[in-house]
């Protein structure tokens, strides 16, 4: 699972951008409990989801061309030019070019060899988010692409990132890692979108998921306030109870209530 201890190669930043910032926060200020705290009028409009003072997530309001609404993983990387010309040469493409955002860091948002969209994040001022792992914030990413073998080529060349078979019900699951990590520092997985209907019939993207104590009573929750149940929740032995949601203006996200690990950790 992610911590706040953020090496190369690993998801250190996410945000959603939405048709509506002001029903975004409410939403998830009634859901998790998060405080949206402007960035300025200079950062144009946007702004930090914040759970006791900590930062957890980024939002903004964004228009019909910048995309539907959705939520962007940040991975972290030394050099933003390098990775954004390496991810044009591994065959994707560069959305937005790398730019200074105030200081705090250099970012830019790239696209897969499937067309999937994601962010780097070289940090700057700010590493990244102040909580991880923890109820309420990141805790796992996990990408839905038609072709395993090519994506796993692709972030191992733009991002270092490493994959490893893991045995999962039903068969296995393709789980990351920073470059010469090991399987404690897994931080996501890598799903076939063929084998999921529900993701299938959306197209490959990357999806956050957030740690929550009670995946029953957000998922309550959410429909109550209007959002989406994409997937009940699902227990899943060894990993904990999943449910894929959405939020009022259809930005995709999943909640996991992780399963205690070996050891009692």
């Amino acid at each position: 699972m992610l911590t706040t201890r953020f090496v190369n190669g690993a998801p250190n930043w996410t945000d959603v951008g939405t048709s509506d910032i002001e029903g975004a926060t409410a939403f998830y200020n009634a859901l998790f409990g998060w405080q949206f705290q402007s960035a300025g009028p200079e950062a144009g409009g946007y702004g930090f989801f914040q759970l006791h003072g900590k930062t957890v997530a980024g939002g903004m309001q964004t228009t019909s061309e910048q995309g539907p609404p959705s939520w962007t993983v940040y991975f972290q990387t030394a050099d933003a030019q390098a990775t954004a010309k390496a991810a044009e040469q591994a065959h994707g493409r560069v959305l937005l070019p790398p730019m200074d955002v105030m200081g705090q860091g250099t970012m830019a948002i790239l696209a897969d060899q499937a067309g999937v969209p994601f962010g780097i994040w070289q940090p700057g001022q700010t590493k990244g988010l102040d909580l991880a792992g923890d109820p309420g914030s990141l805790c796992w990413v996990e990408l839905y692409t038609p072709d395993i073998a090519a994506a796993a080529a692709f972030y191992n060349t733009v991002l270092g990132l490493e994959t490893s078979a893991v045995p999962f019900p039903g068969g296995t699951y393709t789980c990351l890692n920073p470059a010469g990590t090991g399987e404690d520092a897994m931080f996501g997985g890598v799903v076939p979108l063929a084998d999921d209907p529900t993701e299938a019939a959306s197209g490959p993207y990357w999806l956050p998921y957030f740690e929550v104590t009670a995946p029953e009573v957000i998922t309550d929750k959410t429909r109550a306030l209007d959002g989406t149940v994409r997937m009940p929740p699902t227990d899943v032995e060894g990993v904990g109870t999943i449910t894929r949601l959405a939020d009022p203006y259809g930005a995709r996200f999943a909640v996991i209530k992780s399963a205690p690990q070996q050891g009692g950790g």
